[in-house]
């Protein structure tokens, strides 16, 4: 399988990112009443951040994340800090090479970033079994919140720690 990657920095992929991600929206399992839901999805297009539409082999929308630059905490200034909003693989190519491909996209265009280098990757997923088997492989699980909807845990990558991961691609199992 092969796949490619498209930074949305025209209108027409932008919408592309916005409806693939509203098509799949209850597929994605986000802890957060929908307005809360939708701000994440679209705070990448709209905080200057970065989105990124997935495609396979065939040309098909396969998958999409986003990212925004910096935190709340810190009135989003410390932009060596990236925060990963939303990522969805649809369920056909999850046990596929994409995710890997991602990370590593992901890792040579924040390498190729001229503004200030990204240090630090954090994220927010369901604390689901699955979830956290694929994500111990490269993260580290700092906390665990209890939900009404569920648990919900956070997980932060030093970007060094990561570029490394995703060069051993190669001899690593994807089981």
């Amino acid at each position: 399988m092969s796949c490619y990657f498209s930074v949305c920095s025209t209108y027409n992929y932008q919408q592309q990112y916005m409806d693939f991600l509203l098509a799949h929206y209850s597929d994605l399992n986000l802890l957060y009443p929908f307005p809360v839901s939708l701000s994440y999805i679209a705070s990448p297009l709209l905080m200057e951040g970065t989105a990124v539409l997935c495609f396979d082999d065939e040309d098909q929308l396969s998958g999409a994340f986003g990212y925004i630059h910096g935190t709340g905490e810190q009135d989003y200034k410390d932009r060596h800090v990236i925060q990963l909003q939303v990522a969805y693989i649809v369920e056909h190519h999850r046990s596929t090479r994409m995710f890997y491909e991602a990370l590593q996209f992901l890792v040579s265009h924040l390498s190729d970033q001229e503004e200030e280098r990204v240090e630090e990757i954090r994220f927010w997923i369901p604390g689901e079994p699955r979830t956290r088997r694929l994500c111990s492989r490269f993260a580290d699980l700092l906390s665990t919140v209890d939900q009404t909807q569920g648990c919900l845990d956070e997980y932060r990558i030093n970007v060094k720690h990561l570029q490394k991961y995703v060069s051993t691609f190669g001899t690593r199992s994807l089981a």
